[in-house]
């Protein structure tokens, strides 16, 4: 699948899902020419902690190298107060400007609410109702968030689709420590060690050294 990966945008709830969900496929994406873009959806309340989360989340994106960064002004923790046609808009105009073929949305099951928020307005937004529409959708998965969910009560994530960050781990890692205040200490699920034993693990389900995994929505080829 990943030769057929092109023209991406990742959506990301807040700064460091990104990265800790596709950080290393963008990685490996980037450096294979593949031009990929992200719209991170909110904000905090505090100011100053806004601009300094942004000023990481930009040094993580060189890192990585993505080719774009958004920045929308929705409340984090709070995207469930914003009419549901107030986020479809924002992100049809994203989509709309950018044209991606490949979108990667959180997981709709995560325990944060804003997580499936944006997964619901960027289905509504990607729609195949028109010439242009994202072909391949694709989920990830986010420490503290994905796995933290009720499996009796939300849906669970079982991957179907693993991508292999063989050689782009510590580029994934270096990124997210560009975080500053968002990297804690092990055994705290973000932290680096975390990140490593994840990727160790969904990659010795496929026998490849280091992977990301995710799930398929839509997968359309002419």
């Amino acid at each position: 699948m990943f030769n057929d990966l092109k023209d991406v945008v990742v959506v990301a709830p807040h700064p460091d899902d990104e990265v800790l969900g596709v950080g290393g496929t963008i990685a490996r994406l980037s450096d294979s020419g593949i031009n990929v873009k992200v719209v991170l959806m909110t904000r905090g309340k505090d100011p100053a902690l806004t601009a300094r989360n942004r000023s990481d989340a930009l040094e993580a994106h060189k890192v990585l190298g993505v080719a774009e960064t958004l920045f929308l002004d929705f409340p984090a923790a709070g995207l469930d107060q914003i009419a549901h046609a107030t986020l479809n808009k924002a992100l049809c105009e994203v989509f709309e400007n950018w044209k991606p073929e490949t979108i990667f949305l959180p997981f709709p099951g995560d325990i944060h609410r804003d997580h499936k928020e944006v997964f619901e307005s960027a289905m509504v937004a990607t729609r195949p109702n028109s010439s242009s529409y994202p072909k391949i959708v694709l989920c990830y998965e986010t420490l503290s968030e994905t796995n933290w969910s009720a499996p009796f009560q939300l849906p669970a994530f079982n991957p179907n689709v693993f991508l292999s960050i063989e050689g782009y781990l510590e580029t994934k890692t270096e990124a997210f420590k560009k975080f500053t205040m968002q990297v804690q200490q092990w055994p705290h699920e973000r932290s680096v060690e975390s990140i490593e034993a994840l990727a160790k693990h969904r990659g010795a389900t496929v026998f490849f050294r280091e992977a990301e995994a995710f799930m398929l929505v839509r997968s359309i080829n002419n």
